[in-house]
């Protein structure tokens, strides 16, 4: 584990990078949940749901990556604010780190139970094609984690925002990529 540099003003390039490639595909991966049902039936939803299917996948890979990075090589530094801002800090990011490992988790287990077809080249091996139930249950469970990640999403932006706008901590500095 790396020693906390209190010198340092921002985040390694790999820790930014990680942070704003998963921040993208969790954006990308809610708006198109929200429109894979909009796509007619057939090529197009299952060209869709594969973006979506595969996408999640590669979040998980990004997610793990990023954790793995963190808490080995990647630069820490100290937290900004007093103890209660730097526990809510801590509470909302590992919440997100969490819900994130979920979704993705019930996600590929959803596309593994119904037998998902990636862009018709390649069908997963089905766990329980039949098993409507399950399949529905999984759904309402990964839709609410769904949600669940937007509100932490908001709170983590909007905390971003008040530590630029309000505090002007330079704590959102810290996740910019260094033009220097």
């Amino acid at each position: 584990m790396q020693a906390i540099n209190t010198n340092a003003s921002r985040y390694d390039a790999l820790t930014i990078l990680l942070h704003w490639l998963i921040a993208l595909l969790v954006v990308e991966q809610w708006i198109g949940a929200q429109t894979i049902d909009l796509f007619p039936k057939g090529d197009l939803r299952v060209d869709a749901r594969s973006v979506h299917i595969v996408l999640g996948a590669s979040l998980g890979v990004l997610l793990v990556l990023r954790l793995f990075w963190r808490g080995t090589f990647g630069r820490q530094l100290p937290g900004v604010g007093n103890g209660l801002i730097r526990l809510l800090a801590k509470i909302v990011h590992w919440a997100l780190y969490l819900a994130v490992s979920a979704q993705v988790i019930l996600g590929l287990s959803l596309a593994w139970l119904r037998g998902d077809s990636l862009f018709g080249l390649y069908t997963i091996p089905s766990f329980d094609p039949g098993n409507k139930a399950l399949a529905e249950s999984l759904f309402g469970v990964h839709a609410s984690i769904g949600w669940l990640i937007v509100a932490l999403v908001l709170v983590h932006a909007l905390a971003a925002l008040v530590h630029q706008g309000v505090w002007r901590d330079g704590v959102l500095d810290r996740m910019r990529f260094s033009t220097r």
